[in-house]
């Protein structure tokens, strides 16, 4: 069998198995509404516009004010062809955000992470991940383990207990860097960071926090889940992206002490070896940061936006998971089921992912739901009536 032989037989038991993912294409900004290549206009719940920067007038200005002023791109990486000023102002705002002394960006959180495990650890250091991380820690870490040789472990999701058994037994590794999701993207729930700091401190560890889904979401001001607990200036590295909630492109960073971001630039490979973030991502999202400052009341109608819906949600019959983030996830077992029932909400004019293996266990998919500031009532409740009539069609109710 011929290699594209091969692949399009896979592709094949994809379709057979009701888990082939098709691309939706967009004929608009993204938004509460947007046009969709023939369907017409739909109502997105599975967008990470968690603030509805996406087509904010101000902040695509300074993505396009950035163009003009620094063209398409460095042309190289940052060290060897000069990097631009417009890093350095977005790279001191987001330190001075997430309330960390430095910070330095990607052109990913998935390159940061990447970025950040194999570059700290060494043979005798380990890293302790959450058992529900994002692929982008998960993949950090088996990097970290096959490049340098470090020690690794994982601790059962959100499980104090087993934590500071993971802690206790590495007492002898110089460095022991935690490493926690700040949101946690496919169930909605929130680190418990009081209590993974206290561990750390206790054990002499270091607490690293990709925040995602946090940035610009948790706190009243969306500054992440360290102020969601009043913990700002307490988290020792802090990593997050730019393309979700800061106005939607792409990007990433790393935050943490002064010499962090100095160090990540002398020794990171995405860093050295990558072209610096795209100027006007970087002007766009520098703005986002600004405007949300200057709008905090944004964070407070997403919050309201996500806690009427998931309300709506159990009245109609619905058992979503429990949490108090904008992501709620509806529960369906299986993979075939959930891509079916998105399937239907499709058609019903509701743009919401249906998610299974390998994105989430087997025997856990679900249709995941994300709110934004952006939406309307109008908006909610159109999507609320297409989940009971598809709800009633299914059988889920």
């Amino acid at each position: 069998m011929s290699f594209a032989a091969r692949l399009e037989a896979e592709l094949e038991q994809f379709k057979q198995q009701g888990v082939y993912k098709r691309l939706n294409h967009l004929e608009g900004p993204q938004g509460a509404r947007s046009r969709m290549e023939g369907r017409g206009e739909v109502v997105i719940l599975s967008s990470n516009n968690y603030l509805g920067l996406c087509n904010e007038p101000e902040v695509v200005a300074a993505g396009r004010r950035a163009l003009d002023q620094f063209g398409a791109g460095t042309g190289s990486v940052r060290f060897i062809c000069g990097t631009f000023t417009i890093h350095r102002e977005l790279e001191q705002a987001l330190a001075r955000f997430v309330g960390c002394a430095s910070s330095l960006t990607y052109v990913s959180c998935w390159n940061a992470n990447e970025g950040l495990v194999p570059t700290l650890l060494g043979e005798q250091d380990i890293v302790i991940s959450d058992q529900l991380n994002h692929a982008s820690i998960i993949d950090a870490v088996r990097l970290a383990k096959t490049s340098t040789k470090c020690q690794t472990a994982v601790y059962r999701h959100s499980d104090m207990t087993d934590l500071e058994e993971k802690l206790r037994a590495a007492t002898a590794s110089p460095l022991k860097l935690i490493f926690t999701d700040g949101v946690f993207s496919m169930e909605g729930d929130i680190a418990k960071l009081p209590d993974i700091v206290a561990l750390a401190r206790r054990y002499g560890a270091v607490v690293a926090m990709d925040d995602s889904h946090a940035t610009g979401v948790l706190g009243k001001q969306g500054r992440g889940t360290a102020e969601h607990y009043d913990m700002v200036g307490d988290v020792d590295i802090i990593t997050s992206t730019l393309g979700k909630a800061l106005g939607g492109a792409a990007g990433g960073f790393t935050a943490g002490p002064a010499p962090l971001a100095d160090y990540l630039t002398q020794r990171s490979r995405p860093q050295l070896f990558s072209n610096a973030l795209p100027p006007t991502v970087a002007g766009s999202a520098l703005a986002a940061v600004r405007h949300l400052e200057r709008h905090p009341e944004l964070v407070t109608r997403l919050h309201d936006n996500a806690r009427y819906f998931r309300e709506r949600l159990i009245a109609l019959g619905f058992k979503p998971l429990p949490g108090e983030t904008p992501i709620v996830p509806v529960m369906l077992g299986e993979t075939a089921k959930a891509i079916r029932m998105s399937e239907l909400l499709l058609d019903e004019g509701v743009f919401v992912t249906g998610f299974g293996y390998p994105v989430v266990p087997q025997g856990h998919a679900r249709i995941r739901c994300q709110l934004s500031a952006a939406h309307t009532r109008d908006d909610l409740d159109f999507a609320l009536a297409a989940f009971k009539r598809v709800g009633g069609k299914l059988g889920l109710l």
